[in-house]
């Protein structure tokens, strides 16, 4: 295994269907072990901990070679890594009996090796600008602690929702990755389209924008889903949309594998602004304003980052197939049945719920279809 984003991106994608199938087989078929976690909290756990962090793990692995002109880890650390991630989905699978075992801090492992994984790169390289990634790894190892410490029974539940942290600094990772690769990788894909186009920095809004959305972080652990916070997100919102219309999305409408990152980035946005009116308003179409963020934002951007990254570090041209177009439309209209339907059809709530997860699972079955000897095979133009 050469690069990080081979294994962990196949991870991620098969995670993705996995989790979720394992999820409604074991509610339909009246199955969930009594024991373990509610349905509803380990489908967040596995969702974060899981499909989510092998994503971050692909692509921080890959990236930081290139921030810091340093050696991939590959090979047998990239296999540990690998195993380590594998070892904590297995504690935390309901049938096995291991959830309510101190055995099950063996998830907690993954994020701390990671940050050592990528660490060993930024810290020589004196790469500060990318410090705070190593901040927010050390802040999901925390969160997961005190998850899975007060399910053990060993703390008192804390004020704040571990999981709700988690999804935020995810948000937070989102909003600061894809400030950088959207807006780059747009300009890329026009020129090659003989498009030139400027996209100026603006130092004050990006500033603001991330003034906004830690506040948000912050805010969530204080006092969650008060007035306050509803105000904070609709700040974030139309900073983050401000932000957005700068980077010539428009301009993508040809261009697949570019105009899918506009979209997923535009999840965040409608997520942090239907959060602003469920908490300030309480309208019922905005009451699923997380899974706009989790379903939405990070599932696009996850889709649409890996298969990305994965055509530009094996060398093969920019250019996604008709299949991974069709990946692209299921996750997006995965998503918004399952923000939208349950919402304004709540009559056929179980209906929607399940074609959305069929729409959304099939979409990452395309991937691995599609990308599974992508992620296998050497590069090939030889590099």
């Amino acid at each position: 295994m050469s690069h990080g984003f081979r294994p962990f991106f196949l991870l991620a994608a098969s995670y993705a269907v996995a989790a979720l199938v394992a999820l409604v087989a074991g509610l339909v078929l009246g199955v969930w072990p009594a024991a373990a976690l509610p349905p509803v909290r380990w489908h967040g756990h596995e969702m974060l901990f899981g499909f989510v962090a092998a994503a971050i793990a692909g692509f921080l692995l890959t990236a930081v070679p290139t921030w810091t002109n340093r050696p991939p880890v590959a090979g047998g650390a990239l296999a540990v890594l690998a195993a380590i991630w594998l070892a904590g989905r297995v504690v935390m699978m309901p049938g096995l009996g291991l959830q309510n075992t101190p055995v099950v801090l063996l998830d907690a492992l993954f994020f701390p090796a990671l940050g050592v994984a990528v660490g060993a790169s930024l810290v020589p390289a004196r790469n500060y600008r990318n410090w705070l990634f190593l901040a927010i790894l050390v802040l999901f190892t925390a969160a997961d602690l005190v998850f899975l410490c007060t399910h053990l029974g060993w703390l008192e539940p804390l004020p704040f929702d571990p999981l709700r942290l988690v999804a935020n600094l995810v948000m937070l990772m989102i909003a600061l990755i894809g400030g950088r690769i959207v807006p780059l990788f747009t300009r890329n894909a026009l020129l090659r389209n003989r498009m030139t186009v400027g996209i100026a920095q603006r130092p004050w809004l990006e500033r603001a924008t991330f003034a906004a959305l830690i506040g948000v972080v912050l805010l969530d652990i204080v006092r969650a889903d008060g007035a306050a916070a509803g105000v904070l997100a609709a700040i974030a919102a139309a900073l983050l949309a401000t932000r957005l219309a700068h980077w010539h999305g428009h301009r993508t409408l040809q261009i697949t594998i570019a105009w899918i990152l506009h979209v997923g980035y535009a999840w965040l946005v409608l997520a942090l602004a239907l959060k602003s009116v469920w908490l300030l308003a309480a309208e019922p179409w905005a009451a699923y304003w997380l899974h706009a963020l989790t379903a939405g934002a990070f599932g696009t951007m996850v889709l649409g980052v890996m298969t990305r990254v994965a055509l530009g570090h094996s060398g093969r041209p920019l250019v996604v197939p008709p299949a991974i177009t069709v990946a692209y439309l299921l996750v997006i209209g995965g998503a918004l049945l399952r923000v939208a339907g349950p919402a304004l059809l709540p009559t056929y709530y179980l209906p929607l719920v399940t074609v959305a997860m069929v729409c959304w699972t099939s979409a990452f079955l395309i991937f691995v279809a599609v990308y599974l000897p992508i992620l296998i095979k050497p590069r090939v133009d030889g590099a």
